[in-house]
């Protein structure tokens, strides 16, 4: 035992352990470690001696006989009892079995009951969320319908021109994109704001189409450019394109019916509006500043935009001019001239001086107008010859046929009064001479080979009528006609076309025409070295020649010429 003892509640264990094994080695497994009332059994059998231990199969039998009686005897005693005990065993039995199967029917039910609390709990979280954002609206309420009025407000201001508090409103619509750009509402107000902001834009552009001063512009292309739709170029482009429907409606409204009504009006609306326009961009649009280019490209030209449209308007009024004068404005081309080159010298402040191009188009009207004279002189002659006969009649002829006197230098340019003895050589001449008067009032240098080479064609169409009634009428010529008629071509030779060559010098002095084409009187070269402001004259008119203007060799705004450093260099 003291060994035993000597082995700790470890050893014990497994000594009680081996025991238990080797006694029901052929019986049922024993009961498990865990029972308190075996354990002490057993506690107390290890404490009995090998007699005390032979007789304890004997005792045990025993015990188990009087345990089996007195339960005999109980069950007599109570039978009742035990039945009652049976049957409530077997109605608990049952009892259970049915627990069991609510249990099981509840464990099937338990699953769809889970999922229908998971989606009550979204549903209840979805309404408490609801009701958290109800009750943030009515606290905002006053913020929210300020929001939700803004595409009212903003068409209130773009119907009654506020363009300032519009601008403002685009500007807080932006803001409000940026930070809640996925809100349906907010996507609502923006596009509203967005048609509202068209309608403005439509409107400002409609403004610029109308007779509006430079203050107007300034604040109507400082709202474009706050609305940062164009860029500078795109700008610039749609400012010239309303101020220039503006122009075209003014140009329009002018009569057509009279041509030179018609050129002057245009002339004066082109001189004050077209001048206006070019102010106006120019203080607005600053070309010092260059043009910032998308990226990819080559950098704009910023003075192309605006001189390429004055050019156009030039060019198009250049080609009005034309048009009238083409149409005839009887003799008062040398007032339309001087109205034009007004024009064109008030353009030269602006870097658009186009009086070298008027001169080309003033030339050739003068020409054609001169020409169509005296082909109608021509053909004047013509008819009068057709029917004329050679009988003297001085008296009567000095009385009916007037003759045009060239006002400039009469008492040298008297026509020959001999001529009245011949009416069909006087109405020649009289024809010639007011077509010579015409063109006294615009008579340019350049055009003295062109008109000397009409007065050619002239005489000699009129050399060609004579010898036509010559052949016609020479089988019944009389003497006395024939004496006639050769006075008549004596003084077609000796009077009329010395006359005529004196006229063309008086019109075009041959001094000027010399000097003009580099040749003295007597036809040989000559140079001539101009300085100061000649030279500057002189250089200019070369340029015109060549096609170049101010605006190729100066700044616009500072008239500075930007050639002068190279060459200085």
């Amino acid at each position: 035992m003291a060994g035993a003892a000597a082995l700790g509640p470890g050893g014990a264990d497994l000594e009680e352990a081996s025991l238990l094994a080797w006694l029901f080695r052929r019986a049922q497994p024993p009961p498990p470690a865990g029972d308190a009332e075996l354990s002490a059994y057993l506690a107390e059998l290890s404490g009995l001696g090998l007699e005390v231990l032979r007789r304890e199969p004997a005792r045990l039998a025993e015990e188990r006989a009087q345990l089996g009686a007195q339960t005999r005897a109980l069950a007599f005693a109570h039978y009742k009892t035990f039945i009652r005990s049976a049957e409530c065993t077997a109605g608990t039995r049952r009892g259970f079995a049915g627990i069991e199967e609510g249990l099981d029917r509840l464990l099937g039910r338990l699953a769809p009951f889970a999922e229908t609390c998971r989606n009550f709990s979204r549903e209840a979280e979805q309404i408490a969320q609801s009701r958290r954002m109800n009750s943030l609206t009515l606290n905002r309420h006053t913020e929210i319908l300020e929001v939700l009025e803004i595409p009212q407000l903003m068409d209130t201001c773009v119907r009654n021109s506020y363009h300032e508090e519009a601008l403002g409103l685009v500007a807080y619509v932006r803001r409000l994109e940026k930070k809640h750009a996925d809100i349906p509402v907010i996507q609502g107000i923006v596009a509203e704001v967005r048609q509202s902001t068209q309608l403005m834009l439509t409107q400002l552009i409609q403004q610029l189409r109308t007779n509006i001063q430079l203050p107007a512009c300034l604040r109507l292309i400082g709202y474009l450019r706050c609305m940062d739709v164009f860029t500078e170029a795109e700008l610039r482009i749609t400012f010239l394109q309303a101020r220039d429907i503006w122009l075209r409606s003014i140009l329009a409204a002018i009569p057509d019916d009279n041509p030179y009504v018609h050129i002057t009006k245009t002339i004066e609306a082109y001189r004050v509006h077209l001048f206006d326009i070019i102010t106006q961009y120019r203080a607005i649009f600053a070309d010092e500043e260059p043009l910032v280019p998308p990226s990819g490209q080559e950098a704009l030209n910023e003075s192309a935009i605006f001189h390429g449209w004055v050019l156009q308007k030039v060019s198009q009024f250049l080609q009005v001019l034309e048009r009238d004068l083409q149409r005839g404005v009887g003799g008062r081309l040398d007032s339309l001239l001087g109205q034009c080159m007004y024009f064109g010298l008030s353009f030269s402040r602006v870097g658009a001086d186009f009086r070298g191009q008027l001169a080309p188009i003033f030339q050739q009207v003068a020409l054609q107008t001169f020409q169509k004279a005296v082909q109608e002189g021509v053909n004047k002659f013509q008819e009068e010859m057709n029917s004329y006969t050679l009988i003297p009649a001085p008296a009567v002829l000095s009385s009916t046929i007037p003759v045009a006197v060239p006002t400039a230098q009469p008492a040298t340019l008297q026509p020959p009064v001999v001529l009245l003895d011949f009416p069909p050589l006087a109405c020649f001449l009289n024809n010639i001479l007011t077509a010579f008067n015409d063109l006294r009032l615009c008579c340019p240098v350049a055009l003295a080979q062109d008109v000397a080479a009409a007065m050619e064609d002239a005489l000699r169409q009129a050399t060609k009528i004579i010898l036509a009634f010559h052949r016609a009428e020479e089988v019944a010529f009389s003497s006395r006609e024939q004496e006639l008629f050769a006075q008549f071509c004596m003084m077609f030779l000796e009077d009329l076309v010395p006359y005529l060559n004196r006229c063309l010098q008086l019109l075009f002095p041959p001094a000027q025409i010399a000097q003009t084409l580099g040749l003295n009187e007597a036809g040989e070269e000559t140079t001539w070295e101009a300085s100061g402001w000649a030279a500057r004259i002189v250089q200019h008119e070369m340029d015109h020649l060549q096609g170049i203007l101010y605006v190729d060799k100066m700044d616009s705004r500072t008239f500075t010429n930007v050639h002068w450093a190279e060459l200085q260099d």
